[in-house]
Formats: C-alpha cells, sequence, structure tokens
C-alpha cells in the first residue's frame, strides 16, 4: 500500500490492485491444475475452505505462494504508475521537434 500511495494514490489504482491481488492467484489456479507450472513450497491453499488444501489427496496443484498476491499488487500499481507516466509524455527525453524544444518554427519566428 504504501508504493501505491507513492506512485499514484488514486482510488481507482487501489481498487485495481486489489482486484488483480485476489484474482490473479486464483486465476493461477486453473493453469496449476493442468501441469503449467508449480510452486516449490506452496504456503498458501486458497480452496482449503473446499477441502482442496494441503493433506488433501492429489490437491498439490492447489498451493501458492504466500507472497503471490502481494506481487501482483505491486506489480499492478507500477504498470499504472508507468503508463500514466508515458501517456503523459513527460519521459525526460529531449525532443527532436524544433518547434517542441525551442518554441519556434523553422525560419526563427515564434508562431
Amino acid at each position: 500500500v504504501a508504493q501505491w500511495r507513492l506512485l499514484d494514490a488514486s482510488l481507482p489504482s487501489l481498487v485495481l490492485a486489489t482486484i488483480a491481488a485476489v484474482g490473479g492467484p486464483i486465476a493461477e489456479l486453473p493453469l496449476m491444475k493442468i501441469g503449467c507450472w508449480h510452486y516449490l513450497s506452496p504456503d498458501y491453499w486458497p480452496l482449503a475452505p473446499f477441502g482442496i488444501g494441503p493433506g488433501s489427496p492429489g490437491a498439490a496443484w492447489a498451493g501458492l505462494s504466500l507472497i503471490t498476491g502481494p506481487c501482483y499488487f505491486a506489480v499492478t500499481t507500477d504498470a499504472i504508475a508507468l503508463g500514466r507516466w508515458f501517456a503523459s509524455g513527460d519521459s525526460g527525453a529531449a525532443s527532436s521537434d524544433p518547434v517542441e524544444t525551442t518554441g519556434r518554427q523553422a525560419g526563427g519566428t515564434a508562431p
């Protein structure tokens, strides 16, 4: 949350990052079920209330790392902040357009 406050601090980005933090790990579960990947040492079992958790037979695929949700939150806030920064045009690079850099058109006259 401190990163969100530093980078953006807008309510829409907080809502989007929170949705990503909850929905991202849940969206990984079907991909893990079909064998796309797995976590080496899972310590979070979001489906445990439904009987799919540690110790359940055949449920090894359903374990996540506890840091997964916060990572989704952080990456989402980074992406939103970078998107806004690039969209603002304030990337810090010098422009090669003479009108934009000097305020004058070719020939030396003011617009």
